[in-house]
């Protein structure tokens, strides 16, 4: 907005020399800041432009701007001033278009305002309108009389007076008068010389203040232009310098990225061959093909008998078991069948007091559901080891498995053998646990859900006996591939 009133004054001086094309040029300017004037503002730009194309005879276009500046106003009732000034000027363009009735009505609303106030500038043009309007109208008389009443005032714009001449040199046209009608175009034609004279002095000065600017402009423009060569100069051995670094760093990172990974591919083929030896050696010494024949032939002489059942449960354990050594996944349902052969041979050593229970939700499809190798078997088998075995009483174990709303499954297996403790009598080394752990741990880096494990000390069954409780939470959607690419 600050650019708003100079592109306004520049539209104004244009216009009093009579320069419409930049006149014009600097209220299109102005005009791109239409929405944002104040509406004093907008009364300023819109009255004035109409004054322009009054100048230039355009009443019609003139006439727009008028009735425009007058629908700005008319919306706020303190601008008493600037709406009886529009008046004044919708008066005088009714007046050139020879539309008397409107210019009479404009004329007269506004004479009255300018009274009070004793506003001179305004009487004086009002007064010269409404002597033209009797002319207009045919009444030399009227025109006469108001001529004879006219008030003459001081410091009177040019504009105004060579209006007024105007109408003077047509009133004495009229009546016969043509030495003094005379008169009044030979004081115009002077004003018209005086404006362009003001245009002449203007150009001068102008072309004059713009040779000066674009010398100094020049001479500023080469001592700009050296210093950037200066400084393009410092730029390009700073960016050499930069550069340079840049690609030494990626150089030096590439090399130790590469060493890195030749390290890391080392000690992977490295572990991966001690793993190997490590299975080869267990599986050599344990010789389960020799193992599967002598349990065969001690089953063929004990056919019948209750320890030949036991020794058949005993190698389908044993032959699963190495079954599912390499596997990193299994299904629900195998894993809960190793658990059932397991507990099958735990069974006679508990006693009668012994109670297994498998609570199985309905909805679970038990062939699909993956869950990580010997998750259940060695909760399983230490909560018989180190607290149902060597209770009194009542011994309960259970497992229940229940799905989740949020494609989730959760598995629970519980004991009432006294709970977790760190010092009893079978504690053991709890390697077990430590291989379902780090398992987890290795399979969640490479899923954005992870498998959750909590062990925690609950009072089960109907008595409320202190026992452990394991559960897990499984995605359905849980994946078992060692990616090259972990979560993100």
């Amino acid at each position: 907005m600050s650019r708003f009133p100079a592109y306004y004054g520049l539209a104004q001086v244009n216009m009093e020399l009579r320069d419409f094309a930049l006149c014009d040029y600097y209220y299109d300017l102005a005009s791109r800041y239409y929405n944002k004037m104040h509406p004093f503002e907008k009364h300023i730009y819109l009255n004035n432009r109409g004054n322009s194309y009054y100048y230039r005879q355009d009443y019609k276009t003139a006439l727009e701007y008028f009735r425009r500046s007058l629908e700005v106003v008319n919306q706020y009732p303190d601008m008493t001033f600037e709406r009886n000034l529009t008046m004044i000027n919708l008066g005088e363009i009714f007046l050139m278009l020879d539309c008397t009735d409107s210019a009479s009505y404009y004329l007269q609303e506004c004479r009255g305002f300018f009274d009070s106030i004793h506003h001179t500038t305004a009487l004086y043009c009002i007064d010269t309108q409404l002597m033209e309007l009797a002319l207009k109208q045919g009444n030399v008389a009227l025109a006469r009389e108001r001529l004879k009443h006219a008030v003459k005032y001081d410091n009177v714009e040019p504009n105004m007076i060579h209006v007024r001449n105007r109408y003077l040199q047509r009133y004495f046209e009229k009546v016969g008068d043509y030495e003094r009608a005379y008169h009044y175009l030979e004081e115009n034609h002077h004003i018209d010389d005086s404006i362009r004279n003001e245009r002449v002095k203007m150009r001068a000065a102008e072309i004059k203040l713009k040779y000066t600017q674009d010398s100094t402009l020049m001479k500023k423009e080469i001592s700009i232009r050296e210093k950037e060569n200066q400084v393009l100069q410092l730029y390009q051995w700073l960016y050499m310098i930069v550069g340079g670094g840049f690609l030494l760093a990626a150089v030096v990172s590439v090399i130790v990225l590469y060493r890195k990974r030749l390290r890391d591919k080392e000690q992977w083929r490295m572990q991966n061959a001690m793993t190997s030896l490590r299975l080869e050696n267990v599986r050599n010494r344990i010789s389960p093909h020799f193992i599967f024949n002598v349990l065969n032939r001690e089953m063929n002489l004990h056919k019948g008998e209750e320890e030949s059942q036991n020794l058949i449960g005993l190698t389908k354990l044993i032959r699963r078991n190495l079954e599912l050594t390499d596997c990193l996944a299994v299904s629900l349902a195998d894993e809960l069948e190793f658990v059932d052969t397991y507990v099958g041979l735990e069974k006679e050593s508990l006693g009668k007091d012994f109670d297994y229970q498998l609570d199985l939700d309905c909805k679970i499809d038990l062939k699909t559901v993956k869950v990580p190798s010997m998750l259940l078997q060695i909760p399983v088998e230490n909560a018989i080891k180190h607290g149902l075995r060597l209770k009194e009483g009542k011994r309960l174990l259970r497992i229940q498995a229940r799905l989740l709303l949020d494609n989730q499954v959760e598995i629970v297996v519980s004991d009432n053998g006294g709970g977790y403790r760190k010092v009893s009598v079978n504690h053991g080394t709890g390697t077990g646990m430590k291989v379902i752990t780090q398992t987890i741990q290795l399979l969640n880096i490479y899923n954005s859900r992870p498998i959750q494990m909590k062990i925690n000390n609950v009072s089960v069954g109907e008595e409320k006996e202190m026992g452990c409780e394991v559960r897990f939470v499984i995605p359905l959607n849980y994946s078992y591939q060692l990616k090259k690419t972990r979560k993100t």
